[in-house]
Formats: C-alpha cells, structure tokens, sequence
C-alpha cells in the first residue's frame, strides 16, 4: 500500500500534453456516404480503411467522448496477431479454418506496422513477441516442455529474473509488438483527416434507422444522413437491439511504476520489446514502456450486476492492492519502487472470446463488437470485414465462420451475474489446484466462457 500512497487515478498514456484537443462536435445536419459511430480503434481504422480503400468517400465518424478516451487509451499496449485470443481457443472453434486465420492475423500486425511507418505515426511501436511464464508447478506441462521454444526455470530467469519463474515459452517477434496506444490512435485520427475523413468528438448517438435507401444517424447536434453505418460502439450500449445481451462489460486494472533506473532495468535482463504475461486464468500482463517504466495489469476482470459502466468503478483499491503485492512478489529486487499511475478501463467480453459480426438495416449498417481484449490488433481485421459487408460481395474474410456465426450471448440477470460469478471462482481454484472443475467443464463442453 505504500507504494500506490503516492499514485494518481489516470492513465499513463492519457497523461501527456501531447493529447490533442477536442474536436468539434456535430452542429446540423450532414449528408455523408458512410458514418463511423465510435472512435476507437474499431472506429479509427474503419475510417481509415474506408477512404484507403475507396478515395474520395465522404466519411464521418462519431465519438460520444474522446478519441482514446476509453478501452483504447487505457490499455497495456500489447498489439497481438492472434484474431481468435490464442491458438487454443481458436483451434477448438474453427478448426478448419485455424490455420488461415492464424495468416489472416499476421498480415494484419504487418498491414498494421506499415501503417505505422507509412503514416510517419509516433506510437514507439516495437516488435519484440511475448513472453509466457509459469508460476504454479501445475502449469509447466501446459507450455509443452517438449516443444521448441520452452524455457526451463534457468533459461528463462536468463531472459528476464524473477524467483517466481518456474518456466517460460517464447513466441516470435510475428505474434506480438508493443506501443503506445492512445498515441496510436491519435496518429490514426490525424492520418484518416490527412484523407478527408472528418472527425466529430462530443457527439453521441441517440438512434439510427433506415429511410428508404439511406440511414438517418440522430445526435443531439442535428441528424445525420448517410448510405451506410458502420457500429464500432464495443463495449457501451449497442444502438441494435439484438446486440443487448451480446456482450458484457468487464473492467480491468493496470498500474505503471516510476521510471526504471539503467541499473534496475539491466538488473532485469528485460528486453523491453519483450511483453510478458502468466498462464493462469486470472493472469497478469506486463511490458516496459517507452520511459522505462513497468506498466502491470490485468490480475481481476470484475464485473457488476446489471452490466453497468460507471467511472465509480474505476478506482478500486482492493484490486489495485493486490496487483501492487503480486508485483512486488514477481520483482523483490525493485524493492522500494514506487507505482505513479494506477487505472482501469472497461472492456467488453464475449462467451467465445473473439468479435462478433453481422449487418443490419437490410444491409446499410455492419457491427462488431466483442474483442475480449485484444481489441488493439484485432480491430484492424474487424474493419475490413465491415466494409467487406457493407459492400455486399463475399471477401475471404467474411465467408470466415467467425464471420457468418456471432457468439452465444450471455444470459439476461440475474443469471448473467451469478454465472460469471461462480466462473471467476472455478478460475480461480483451478488456478491454484490444477484442476478444472465440473462447472468449467461444463462450460468448455457448452462452447462458452468468461475471460478478459
């Protein structure tokens, strides 16, 4: 507790004079080609892809709040290749189709770094691969000791030291980058501006329907007229109402340390391209930022009856106290480091982990929602499947069955609740026994979950 006495309730990536004022929100009424409503990262690459793809397209996006006010600048920064939220999970779903996906993946971290450098975006975007630890002797079997890449207890205090390493396994530098995210995104704005995308902030959406061959998008500001929408609002309140139950919302706790001295982080033997998590179900994800800090979250994935979305819910000191205690646990030799920043952000989940796609309006809106997470690489992806659907022919992407067939939806309360509740206990003792219990089994039979 000492070390968080000294912290502030902000995101570290927020906490910039380099953030960029607000732009102007929507005053009357417009006629576009296509609306973007959201304006993270879903939203940043649909408008950017959008006029990429088709130059010259009118295109609008809508944010109720900020651009990287929400899950996209309150993230760890770890841009993943995986469109399925790991191998496992997606092998046990789309089988057939896995190993395209798994390419379909890399080539959007690749699209993803070109953009980066072609746009001249400053996010210290890093291409290191990942790092995944044991810390109970129950998981070294599952980072397959037999495999090349797996790091015993030795060889992986060798990469990066810490007494609670028992074994690890690398993946390459094609699995994973890290960056900044907000930074990322607001390099994502200024590039769609850059090709005639304009963007309103402020503006939230009150309603879409469909009048004849166009859509009418209503704000507070005055009504939007467009031939398509595409819905990027993730893990606020979906403006379709088949979607309500689609997803829920789960918050997720991030604290960031002073900045490492030369000596601390040489001490670590810590290559920062290198982001780290652990492989229990309640695991924790860590990475070195670009001032040399050690940005650790994850750990809780708390969510509250009701599906509610409230900033009260943000601060939460029983969480952010045992984040500071397993970190301390994990690091003893930064004994004395202080946490500067402590943060949360709410996420949306899904039952299969991965987005949900679909359209609506007889075709003149598309939607996808629940990332589960992995929203930062993911998204990109997502984009283009949306436009693919709004363009009414079939792309490899969308003839995907993870494309065609949404998720399983959670249950209305208070089932919902008591649900995710008794998941997050069976997590938990399987954690600390090895042993998936009749409810998780139940679960894995059923083809749904619960994780962040």
């Amino acid at each position: 507790m000492r070390s968080l006495a000294d912290s502030v309730n902000q995101p570290l990536w927020l906490d910039t004079p380099l953030r960029p004022a607000p732009r102007p929100l929507v005053a009357g009424d417009e006629v576009v080609d296509l609306v973007i409503v959201g304006g993270g990262f879903c939203g940043l690459w649909t408008a950017l892809r959008a006029v990429e793809r088709e130059p010259g397209r009118s295109v609008l996006l809508l944010e109720s709040d900020r651009i990287a006010e929400h899950a996209t600048g309150r993230n760890g920064g770890f841009c993943e290749a995986s469109l399925t939220h790991g191998e496992g999970n997606g092998r046990a779903r789309w089988p057939d189709e896995y190993d395209a996906l798994d390419q379909m993946g890399i080539d959007n971290l690749d699209a993803i770094e070109a953009t980066v450098g072609a746009y001249g975006i400053d996010c210290d975007f890093r291409r290191g691969g990942t790092l995944a630890v044991a810390t109970m002797p129950h998981q070294v079997a599952d980072l397959e000791p037999d495999v090349a890449g797996f790091l015993d207890a030795d060889a992986v205090r060798q990469v990066i030291d810490s007494p609670t390493y028992l074994a690890g396994r690398i993946a390459g530098a094609e699995t994973c980058a890290v960056l900044d995210p907000a930074r990322l995104a607001w390099g994502l704005a200024d590039a769609a501006e850059g090709l005639g995308v304009r963007i309103a902030e402020g503006t939230a959406v009150t309603r879409i329907r469909r009048r004849g061959d166009a859509m009418e998008v209503v704000t507070a500001g005055g009504v939007v007229r467009a031939r398509q929408v595409a819905l990027a609002t993730n893990v606020f309140r979906p403006l379709l109402r088949r979607l309500r139950l689609t997803t829920v919302p789960v918050y997720d706790y991030v604290l960031a340390t002073e900045p490492l001295t030369d000596a601390q982080l040489a001490a670590l033997r810590w290559d920062p391209a290198l982001g780290v998590s652990d492989i229990g179900n309640q695991f924790h994800y860590y990475r070195v930022t670009p001032d040399r800090r050690i940005l650790w979250g994850g750990y809780d994935a708390i969510y509250h009856y009701g599906r509610s979305i409230d900033p009260a819910h943000e601060d939460r000191a029983a969480t952010f106290n045992v984040l500071a205690e397993h970190f301390h646990a994990t690091f003893p030799q930064l004994e004395g480091i202080r946490f500067t920043h402590r943060w949360a952000g709410v996420i949306d989940t899904s039952t299969r982990f991965s987005a949900s796609f679909g359209t609506a309006h007889r075709g003149h809106s598309a939607y996808v929602l629940g990332f589960t997470g992995l929203g930062v690489g993911a998204t990109r992806f997502a984009a283009d499947v949306m436009l693919d659907l709004l363009a009414g022919e079939p792309t490899e992407r969308t003839r995907l069955a993870m494309v065609r067939r949404p998720a399983v939806p959670f249950p209305p309360e208070p089932i919902a609740w008591a649900g995710i509740e008794l998941t997050r206990r069976g997590l938990a003792r399987e954690d600390q026994t090895g042993r998936r219990g009749l409810w998780l089994r139940t679960l894995d039979r059923l083809g749904l979950g619960f994780d962040s």
